[in-house]
């Protein structure tokens, strides 16, 4: 039994676990493990815990669990935590590549301490009567209505995710409510997490998309309320979909502990 240091991170109340596992000392097969230590009651408590690596393409590996303990798909405000959570290590100053499931990323530590993170071009776009549908890192179900503060998101959400509209695996659901022209209110249930949760980043990233396709904006820049706080997307428009895609906002430590762990 080893006390295992770790730091608790929040990206716009999107919160992560980080663990240097540079010396491969956590067996990344240990889901009830990880499930436990995500555990608002019985663990530290988070709504993913990520793994930092060493990569031999980039400064390091970012290896991402939801809460249920399953790897998942690319979190993008995992991604920016991740990128703060280099920099506490001394791997990084302001600026970084790393590997992601997904792939390449880069990244940039503002002097403000915002991280902008660059997101996966989006070549596709399923636009159909009720909703969009596009993958963004992570596949996500993305629907437009009314009201947004008042909606049962965990409820309608839930229903969207298990309706077999996408497979076994499922999707994330956003609800999105516009504001003004460049500006919306955005709430989002997460897989893994299987709640709404205060944010999420690649839902963040392809709401913002799915509202210029759909023409509900016709601004490159877009602002995303969330319960969280603020994040901002920006793109280019291609013949070929959307490329240059940035995920902005802020990512910081709440606090460094230790957890006993049995290597």
């Amino acid at each position: 039994m080893i006390l295992l240091p770790f730091s608790k991170y929040q990206a716009t109340g999107n919160d992560f676990i980080m663990i240097d596992n540079r010396n491969n000392i956590i067996s990344k097969y240990d889901t009830k493990l990880f499930a436990m230590w995500c555990h608002r009651r019985f663990g530290i408590g988070a709504d993913g815990l990520i793994l930092l690596e060493n990569d031999q393409m980039s400064d390091f590996k970012m290896v991402y669990f939801n809460s249920d303990g399953n790897q998942s798909s690319m979190c993008g405000n995992g991604g920016r935590s991740m990128v703060q959570f280099a920099k506490q290590l001394g791997i990084i100053q302001n600026n970084t590549t790393f590997m992601a499931i997904d792939g390449l990323h880069k990244a940039n530590i503002f002097p403000d301490g915002l991280v902008q993170l660059k997101m996966t071009d989006v070549s596709e776009v399923q636009n159909q009567p009720t909703h969009c549908f596009l993958n963004t890192g992570s596949p996500h179900h993305v629907e437009l209505t009314k009201d947004v503060a008042n909606l049962e998101v965990s409820k309608i959400g839930a229903k969207i995710r298990y309706s077999g509209m996408y497979g076994e695996a499922g999707a994330n659901v956003n609800f999105v409510e516009p504001i003004d022209e460049n500006t919306f209110l955005l709430r989002t249930y997460e897989r893994g997490v299987e709640d709404e949760t205060y944010s999420c980043g690649t839902g963040a990233t392809a709401a913002a998309i799915a509202m210029h396709y759909t023409k509900q904006t016709s601004q490159h820049e877009i602002h995303l309320q969330v319960l969280g706080g603020k994040l901002t997307v920006q793109f280019t428009p291609t013949e070929n979909g959307y490329e240059q895609v940035y995920l902005t906002g802020p990512a910081v430590k709440v606090f460094d502990g230790f957890i006993n762990y049995q290597a």
